[in-house]
Formats: C-alpha cells, structure tokens, sequence
C-alpha cells in the first residue's frame, strides 16, 4: 500500500477541547506548507484533519514534533475509516484493512477518554490477541517496523485505522500514562507534577533531572502535592503558601514552609527547581513565571496556566510567546513545552528551562 492513501491525521484530546485541538494542528500543518480543514463532533475526544493535498498526512507526523503539540495527546496518519465492521469477522476486516501498510512493529487498540468511548474498552481487549496473530500471519507485524499500527474504535462497528511514528508520538496507549495516586500524597493534584514529568523528562534522565539534595520552590503549595512528588525524589523544598502544609510533609524535614503570598514571595538563593499549582489569571501566573527566569531564580520550572473561557488557544499561544519575547529582551535563553495533561481540566502544565 502506498503511503499516500494516509489522507487524514487523527487527533486524540481532551473532551471538549475539540476546537483547540483542531485550531493547533491547522496552524502547525500551515507552518510546513499544508493546508486543509478538521471534523469533529462536539465532546467527542477525536478531531480528524484532513489535508487538502492528497497523501500529505503521513508527512505532517514525521515532521511536526509531536512534543511540541499542547492539546494533542496522541495523533496517526490514517486511511479511510472502516465502518460497518462485522461483528463476527472484526479482525479479518480490520486485518485486510491494515494488511498492506509499511511494516509496524506493535498495535495500539485506542479509544477516546470519554464514558461512551471508554466502554469499548473491553471490545479493545477481546480482539488484542486475534488481531495481532492475524497480522503477523499476513506480515504486517514484525520487531523491526519502522511504524506503530494504530485501530482507533469509534463504536463497535466503525474504527480509524492508521500509523504514527514511534518516538514522534505518545507512548502510551490514547497519550494517557496510567498513574496511580499514592496513599501518602497530600492531595490528588500530586498526579499532575508526575504527569508531567513523564511527558518533560525522558525516563534515563529522571535521577540527573531531580538530583536528590537539590532545593525547589513550590508556590501556593499547600496542602503538599507537588511539595511531595519533589520530597519523594529527594529534593529539599521551600513550600510557599499562606495556608497549613500536610504534618506528614513537614516531619520529613526536607521542607521549609514559608508562610507568605507565592506572588511575592523572592528566594533567598537560585534553586533548581520551581513548581508553581497557583489557581489565578494566566496572565497573572505568567508575569511570574517571566519575573523568575529574568533573575535567574531558578534553573527549570513546572507550572500551569488556568485557560480563559474564549479563545483558549489563542490565549495560550500569546502567553507563551510573551513568555519568550520577555526572556529575549533580558537575553535569557530558555526553552519550553507545554501540554493539556490527562490530569489537568480547564488548564495546560508548562515546563520552562534555563539553557545558559
């Protein structure tokens, strides 16, 4: 099968983040020359962009770094969707379908993280082992493929059938990492630092990254969240917020609790980290976040900025590049990504690093 039948880039996010999702990647297709629209249905998780130019999709997810993209949480160059599955020959339907792609080294069986979509779940499961015996009988699946096979089922009958390049895409399964909210966290928020440390930082880095008996910051910590993933790597932390720190937290005497506003707060010493939970105006939150990389406060950031109601796309790619143009004037070279995690709702996680 010729790659140029992948007429369409399937898209996985947030549910009710469509319109975001669906504005970012028309930009980013524009920005390397291709042109073409989205469909999706309101709430639905799923947004399918479709090039104007036939057989252009699989060029955009070789050539747009996925790490770059904010609402997107898993994306596949894609044919046609099959529908009208039969339900007693799925997997040879599904097989047929995908038989003759470029060789793919695994098979990803997807849903969108909605009620409906999640109750396919099982169905996914059922046809794992059938589907992946059947197309390594036709050759489809070997160790050494290039691509990853991705069956993307839309109910029990219809299914988007496509390839995204592995290291270019999420790797986890819809782009969600499975994480567990441990007993002795403070709060739930805690899973949302981790989340982003597994999109940020690349697991043989972890250990360099969150040196154990480096000092971090945590502004508007309470009551310990993210304070605690930072303690759990062994980093001393100076928590931040006018409110009570879990007492777990405080016999660890890996943190120092600074009673005062995190908006003023200013640390004695530039310290590796700084994380930063604070609910506000983003406008607000990124005026801050600029006022510590201008002095060098610290040397990386994770933070999250609350989206407005309106143009939320818009609204973040204006705070980012003021982000940027603020660090520029000062001659601040930083870098950045940003991501609508599993664990965030109305907002996206930010990680800044200081490059010099």
């Amino acid at each position: 099968m010729s790659k140029s039948v992948f007429n369409h880039v399937v898209l996985l996010c947030r549910s009710g983040f469509e319109g975001e999702c669906s504005a970012e990647i028309i930009d980013r297709a524009a920005a390397i020359g291709v042109d073409g629209y989205c469909k999706t249905d309101k709430r639905s998780g799923i947004v399918v962009f479709t090039p104007n130019k036939p057989g252009s999709a699989l060029r955009l997810i070789e050539k747009i770094p996925f790490s770059t993209m904010i609402f997107s949480r898993q994306w596949f160059a894609a044919i046609e969707q099959v529908t009208d599955l039969p339900p007693k020959d799925r997997v040879g339907t599904l097989a047929q379908a995908a038989g003759r792609f470029p060789r793919c080294k695994d098979l990803w069986l997807e849903t969108a993280d909605t009620n409906e979509a999640n109750s396919l779940s099982k169905l996914c499961k059922s046809l794992q082992k059938p589907l992946q015996i059947k197309l390594k009988a036709f050759g489809a699946l070997r160790a050494s493929g290039e691509y990853r096979l991705h069956m993307l089922f839309t109910s029990g009958t219809s299914a988007w059938v496509g390839m995204s390049l592995p290291g270019n895409d999420a790797p986890w399964l819809g782009g969600i990492p499975r994480l567990r909210l441990p007993k002795a966290a403070p709060s739930r928020s805690t899973l949302k630092l981790e989340e982003a440390w597994h999109w940020f930082l690349t697991p043989d880095t972890w250990g360099e990254e969150l040196k154990a008996g480096s000092w971090g910051v945590d502004l508007g910590a309470a009551p310990g969240g993210w304070t605690w993933q930072l303690v759990q790597r062994g980093l001393k932390v100076m928590a931040v917020d006018n409110g009570p720190m879990a007492d777990d937290l405080m016999l660890t005497r890996q943190v120092e609790h600074h009673e005062a506003d995190g908006f003023l707060f200013e640390p004695p010493r530039a310290v590796a980290w700084m994380v930063c939970d604070i609910a506000d105006k983003p406008a607000r939150v990124m005026h801050l976040m600029s006022t510590w990389f201008v002095n060098r406060w610290c040397r990386k950031s994770v933070f999250n900025l609350k989206l407005p109601m309106n143009k939320r796309y818009q609204e973040v790619c204006k705070l980012l590049d003021q982000l940027q143009q603020n660090c520029d004037q000062h001659n601040i070279k930083i870098s950045w990504q940003a991501k609508q995690l599993y664990h965030d709702r109305e907002e996206i996680t930010v990680m800044v690093r200081l490059l010099d």
